[in-house]
């Protein structure tokens, strides 16, 4: 995992209990607070970003937005989190989409840009826990 701070320090990244973030993951605090919440699971190869360069700004500015997933989101494989966005409570985000825009609670999200998809059914009862031996 890699994880960029500014000089703000490291209070711009906030990580609730039982989170995984699993290897290749980068983790973009740098102008703009990346909140995760209660037993979000976030697969290999997730980037998820405070930041970026405005497209339209004739200086190549910057673009930046806080990063809200609440608890009990899963986050598959090689998705892309983009600046000013927040998953809902127990949503799905599926292996690589790239998320632009808020993702409602309960919902499944895929595609470039992520859309809903579908609705997760779940009581959402359960607790990370899981430890690897080892990453690879």
């Amino acid at each position: 995992m890699k994880i960029l701070n500014s000089e703000q320090g490291r209070d711009q990244i906030t990580i609730g209990n039982n989170c995984m973030i699993n290897p290749d993951c980068l983790l973009d605090g740098r102008h703009g607070k990346l909140i995760l919440g209660n037993n979000v699971d976030i697969a290999r190869g997730t980037w998820i970003f405070t930041l970026e360069h405005d497209p339209h700004d004739d200086y190549h500015g910057i673009k930046k937005g806080d990063v809200i997933i609440e608890d009990h989101v899963w986050v598959a494989s090689r998705v892309i989190i983009l600046p000013g966005v927040t998953i809902g409570r127990g949503a799905v985000i599926a292996s690589g989409a790239i998320v632009t825009k808020d993702v409602p609670a309960m919902s499944i999200a895929g595609g470039i840009p992520a859309k809903v998809i579908g609705t997760r059914k779940s009581n959402l009862k359960y607790t990370i826990n899981y430890k690897p031996l080892f990453y690879t």
